[in-house]
């Protein structure tokens, strides 16, 4: 893992002091794992980030204090096992008012921690997702490791190709796709790969299973690398040998679906009309029911978060923001198709992260 970049780090630190003023809070805790490495650069699996008028202390338990130390340059550390909400709120009571209260993050809290917070500080309230808007348009430092794990992404698919035969299994296939992403230099997968042959392409988000590969299957391939962190996705489907005229006639409907909605990519584009642009090619085909999904989603240290590409989605989205353009059409009884790509939104167009082909592929 490479050093933290300190002032890399304060800056995104400094922001968000500055959102949450305009937010008129006095202070903030931040609680969701990827929020906190992206603020401080810890990735241990217990923290809490207290931010406080001219301090930011970064909450842990005694198996990260020299992880924390290291990690997180610029941060105070403070040990708290098994209690980090109780020392955060003792952090927080001092510093806030009811006209300044302490925000924090209702997705990085249960329910039950999230009412404690509240009886130990008098002034607290949910806070709006504003590490996550920070957090949307990546720096070139992200964008490096986004584009190096959708290398890994792309060279693992080039080498389970060709371990596509009658008789593979599901489970084989989705093994050796995280092995060959690991050799391609990822740290580890993105996400659970989503293999799925035949009748099992119907559903879009199939896990696989000993189901073997037959001639005639549809093939979708859904998978990602993750290199410091940082994500990739993507989608092939394929045919395992001739494709019959049906496969070909959906198999097109969704290729040219996809080109439109990242046609659509530039600085300024709205969630909305992405998954307009692939909705309304697919309805005009008579396939509308069978595109039972959104278009896409922003990619960063999580697979899924902002910006969201789905119907109505307004909210410009800026330059410098990746996302996944992955429309597709699911029949039951005969398979499914879904074509996608990672790009990143640039100012007048986009830069495609993942370029393996999108030709019907004839195994």
């Amino acid at each position: 893992m490479a050093a933290p970049d300190a002032a890399r780090l304060r800056s995104r630190r400094t922001r968000l002091r500055a959102l949450a003023d305009g937010e008129g809070l006095g202070a903030m805790l931040i609680t969701a794992p990827a929020n906190i490495r992206w603020l401080t650069g810890f990735t241990g699996s217990y923290g809490a980030l207290v931010q406080l008028p001219g301090r930011d202390v970064l909450i842990t338990d005694g198996r990260y204090r020299d992880q924390a130390g290291w990690q997180a340059p610029g941060v105070e550390v403070e040990v708290a096992p098994a209690d980090r909400i109780g020392a955060a709120a003792a952090l927080l009571e001092p510093e806030v008012t009811e006209t300044r209260p302490a925000g924090f993050e209702p997705s990085g809290l249960l329910w039950s921690e999230g009412d404690r917070l509240r009886e130990l500080v008098g002034a607290a309230t949910p806070a709006p997702a504003l590490v996550e808007e920070l957090r949307e348009v990546k720096d070139d430092t992200e964008l490096a490791s986004i584009r190096a794990a959708a290398r890994a992404g792309m060279d693992a698919l080039d080498a389970v190709l060709p371990a596509l035969a009658p008789g593979v299994t599901e489970l084989e296939v989705a093994r050796r796709l995280e092995l060959a992403m690991r050799d391609a230099g990822a740290e580890g997968v993105a996400f659970d790969s989503i293999v799925a042959f035949g009748p099992n392409a119907a559903e879009p988000h199939h896990l696989p299973t000993s189901r073997a590969l037959a001639r005639g299957d549809l093939v979708k391939l859904d998978f990602g690398a993750a290199v410091d962190g940082y994500r990739s996705d993507m989608t092939r489907t394929v045919v395992l040998g001739p494709a019959s005229a049906r496969q070909r006639e959906v198999y097109e409907v969704v290729r040219a679906a996809q080109a439109a909605g990242l046609a659509t990519l530039r600085d300024g584009v709205t969630g909305g009309e992405i998954d307009a642009a692939c909705r309304d090619l697919i309805t005009a085909a008579g396939l509308g029911e069978a595109f039972s999904h959104p278009t896409g989603h922003g990619v960063g240290l999580e697979i899924h978060e902002a910006p969201r590409v789905r119907a109505r989605a307004g909210g410009s989205i800026a330059a410098g923001t990746p996302l996944t353009v992955e429309p597709g059409v699911y029949i039951p009884g005969f398979g499914g198709v879904r074509i996608e790509d990672l790009a990143v939104v640039a100012p007048d167009g986009h830069e495609l992260l993942t370029t393996t082909t999108k030709d019907l592929l004839e195994l």
